[in-house]
């Protein structure tokens, strides 16, 4: 199996499910997952939590000059999303046109093809958001 393979399905329940961390001691949410909380150290304890996906735009920018490879995408928006869980995460905003952003306005999550993997044509998916209606 190539280490990119690897990798992918590696990062399943963080890409594909909004999986993060709780610490039971002090309420706290993580994302991306954390085995030990910042707050409480050893004495805290860490439990797997599925997010709901949604959450609100806490800011955000619009890309017109992409990285290669994204040329295709552009302009395309990227904002910081805080989930209503509390933890904040950066994610492509999409159907959307970038003027119909705004701080503060509700985002759900979906998922979306990111990237086909050069000649293997293995596609990854991976979380978006898109506005709420």
């Amino acid at each position: 199996m190539s280490e990119g393979l690897a990798i992918h399905w590696r990062l399943i329940p963080q890409r594909y499910n909004l999986v993060g961390t709780e610490c039971l001691k002090c309420g706290e949410k993580f994302f991306p997952p954390r085995q030990l909380c910042p707050n409480c150290r050893r004495v805290g304890e860490i439990r797997e939590v599925k997010f709901s996906g949604e959450g609100e735009i806490y800011s955000y920018t619009v890309i017109h000059t992409p990285p290669e490879g994204f040329e295709f995408m552009k302009p395309y928006a990227m904002g910081v999303i805080k989930l209503i869980e509390g933890p904040f995460l950066t994610a492509q905003l999409v159907d959307c046109k970038p003027e119909d952003l705004e701080i503060g306005k509700r985002v759900e999550l979906v998922f979306r093809k990111i990237i086909a993997d050069g000649s293997s044509g293995i596609i990854r998916y991976g979380y978006k958001f898109k506005l709420k209606d």
